[in-house]
């Protein structure tokens, strides 16, 4: 991404998404998740990502759902938000 970041008093930047090609955007977002994930602990995970975790993991001990292949996974995430 060869665009300046311009930062006001506060130190935000300020960002032209409008301006931005997908590319540079998707970019910027890995260098954000990079940055965060870095820091992990300074991230807490709302209390409903506990409660879904433990849904799923429940549901498969009771053998009503079941893993399956992460490329397999992919084609019907991709097959779902193509029939929305």
């Amino acid at each position: 991404m060869n665009r300046k970041i311009r930062y006001s008093s506060f130190m935000t930047p300020a960002l032209r998404l409008e301006e931005m090609s997908v590319p540079e955007k998707l970019q910027l977002m890995e260098a954000l998740w990079q940055d965060l994930s870095r820091r992990e602990d300074s991230v807490e995970s709302p209390a409903w990502h506990g409660e879904v975790l433990a849904e799923r993991e429940r549901l498969i001990a009771a053998g009503k759902a079941q893993f399956i292949d992460w490329e397999q996974a992919k084609a019907e995430i991709r097959r779902e938000c193509l029939e929305d």
